[in-house]
């Protein structure tokens, strides 16, 4: 299911925002894209995701703004003069001449910093955690919105499979005896008068017939099926797979039916059974 979510956070200083987008996946997959001095929070972000969503593709995004006042800038002179003996005996041995500043310093790792690293980025990994929390909320309840239309109609799509399944039903017996009709005229008209038909050969051959177009099983399992579609619709909640089974449970009764079946208006309404049921296929890949 597709949808979106962002929020920032912002306390001392420190401004986290995150974004978290979805789209359709059949399982739950989560992509972060987090700048390299945000890498470490990727499991966190990730966890947070898994607690809300089971499925769908998802994408989750953070950045962290700071003010400049928001640190105590610390100069680690040791480090610099490390830096300054070490490059100024590299210039005598190369013959270069030592132009070393004050500026060229403060840029190398470690000379400038914060006076209190740790504790900040702590403080900035709990606000981009909050600012995720409240983010996935967020896609949570557009989701929710888009579910509501989404159940309205995996319900109509349903009906009209229930629908044709008790078209078939009534049918069947009609084709059943339409059969008989036509063997026993194809049989008088091969014998021309010359030999009767026995009415128990005709009645075997029936029973044969029958027996081959028999699809009661079928139409039973279909409208179990769809009683257990309402039923998932109705309990709520991570649904998801089992509507997924049950739509391939339907299909597989769809096609049996149209196999066992020789006849136009049964082919006809397996035809549109199948199509409402890739309809419900397609609409379950949404669902939780």
């Amino acid at each position: 299911m597709t949808g979106f979510g962002v929020a920032a956070v912002a306390k001392g200083g420190i401004s986290a925002r995150v974004e978290v987008r979805s789209v359709n996946h059949r399982y739950l997959q989560v992509k972060a894209r987090l700048p390299s001095d945000l890498g470490t929070l990727e499991p966190g972000l990730e966890a947070i995701v898994r607690e809300s969503l089971d499925r769908g593709s998802v994408s989750i995004s953070a950045s962290v703004e700071r003010e400049a006042e928001a640190r105590t800038a610390r100069v680690n002179a040791d480090v610099a003069r490390y830096y300054q003996k070490t490059l100024a005996a590299l210039s005598k041995d190369l013959g270069l001449r030592d132009g070393l500043s004050v500026e060229t310093l403060v840029g190398l790792p470690g000379v400038l910093g914060s006076g209190d690293d740790d504790r900040e980025r702590r403080r900035e990994d709990d606000l981009v955690l909050d600012a995720a929390k409240k983010a996935v909320a967020a896609l949570v309840q557009m989701r929710g919105k888009e579910g509501k239309s989404l159940l309205a109609d995996l319900r109509k799509n349903a009906k009209g499979v229930a629908v044709l399944v008790g078209t078939i039903g009534k049918r069947m017996p009609v084709v059943v005896r339409e059969h008989h009709e036509n063997l026993k005229k194809r049989v008088e008209e091969l014998l021309g008068g010359r030999q009767p038909v026995r009415p128990e050969d005709l009645s075997r051959e029936l029973a044969l017939i029958a027996d081959r177009m028999d699809v009661g099983e079928e139409l039973t399992r279909l409208s179990s099926h769809l009683d257990q579609w309402e039923s998932l619709l109705v309990k709520g909640g991570a649904v998801g797979r089992q509507l997924d089974f049950l739509v391939q449970e339907l299909l597989r009764e769809a096609n049996t039916i149209g196999s066992k079946c020789n006849d136009a208006a049964v082919a006809h309404a397996v035809v549109e059974l199948k199509t409402l049921i890739e309809r419900l296929r397609e609409q379950v890949q949404n669902v939780e």
